[in-house]
């Protein structure tokens, strides 16, 4: 059990809803929800990026674009002209998918090329940048392999999972990237976090941020625990 107030909680949330039938109805609830709770960010695909950040408008709360999303298997070029529609459409933050089949070709300057640009390229923008491993497809030492690259680009995060692969985030692999990047990079846990518990699991094991459609259970959670 953590001692952590709500706040300090929901700006570790990056609250999601990713679904392709997702409403602008539904969007609009999500982004009422970031504001309500002050979520640090809201997780959405590129394509609805600019009516998120017009929704979030001076709230404070993050527009957050997902990228060569769930699949990861986009050109590098077709990923750099994403993410840049994305940044002119108002993306605070960018979780992008690295290309799971490289990785595990073990094309290893593939993969630093691809995170280099990315990474570049949002930082030219002041954007924060978050590469998404989908480890439930990658073996220990592929996960490794990915965390020693980011150690050396140095996005802002390294990403567990989409939350569309087979499984999601378990505190082993997040304890395992953070044993690679210490404190250059940092951690975000996705993908079946659904409880209080389990997000703390997650923290505890070295994740700062936490992908979930959850949050507002999570803060519901928290605040009966400490009532």
């Amino acid at each position: 059990m953590m001692n952590m107030t709500e706040l300090e909680l929901a700006q570790m949330i990056d609250h999601t809803l990713l679904k392709p039938y997702a409403t602008e109805e539904q969007l609009k609830q999500i982004c009422d929800e970031c504001k309500t709770y002050h979520f640090k960010m809201a997780a959405i695909n590129s394509g609805v990026t600019a009516f998120i950040h017009e929704q979030l408008k001076g709230s404070g709360v993050h527009t957050g674009a997902a990228i060569s999303f769930p699949l990861g298997t986009n050109t590098i070029e077709a990923k750099l002209y994403e993410t840049k529609d994305a940044i002119q459409n108002g993306a605070d933050e960018i979780d992008y998918v690295l290309n799971i089949a490289k990785l595990k070709q073990k094309d290893y300057d593939y993969i630093e090329q691809e995170m280099r640009q990315m990474t570049e390229l949002c930082h030219s923008s002041n954007i924060l940048i978050k590469v998404i491993f989908e480890n439930c497809y990658l073996e220990k030492e592929e996960i490794k392999a990915a965390a020693e690259i980011a150690l050396k680009v140095r996005p802002d995060f390294i990403k567990t999972s989409t939350g569309f692969g087979t499984s999601g985030a378990t505190a082993e692999d997040v304890r395992l990237m953070k044993s690679v990047v210490k404190d250059a990079v940092q951690v975000k846990a996705a993908g079946g976090i659904k409880d209080l518990q389990t997000a703390e699991e997650m923290i505890l094991a070295g994740a700062t941020r936490i992908g979930t459609s959850h949050g507002v259970e999570l803060i519901q959670q928290l605040r009966e625990r400490n009532s």
